[in-house]
């Protein structure tokens, strides 16, 4: 049986492990959107920032190239980040 990995959300594409964990690193789920099912490292945002969500570099959005999808954090949930809908940069 194979371990199910999530693609770690701004791994390069020719990292020679797109999947590992930093020990001792914060991360969330990527739910929805263009992004689905990576994981996103929150570590660097402090608590007054984390209910902002993020808005995250992909190429494959509704505005391609240089567009950004809008994650935010699911309520009463602190592991899961909902997507909101794609924007323009």
């Amino acid at each position: 049986m194979t371990e199910n990995r999530r693609w770690i959300y701004g791994t390069d594409h020719d990292d020679p492990d797109p999947y590992a964990l930093d020990p001792g690193s914060t991360y969330v789920e990527l739910v929805g959107g263009p992004l689905d099912g990576q994981l996103l490292d929150i570590t660097a945002l402090n608590a007054d920032e984390r209910p902002d969500g993020a808005l995250l570099m992909t190429d494959n959005g509704a505005y391609g190239p240089g567009g950004r999808a809008d994650y935010e954090p699911r309520p009463g949930c602190t592991t899961r980040w909902d997507w909101s809908g794609d924007v323009p940069w």
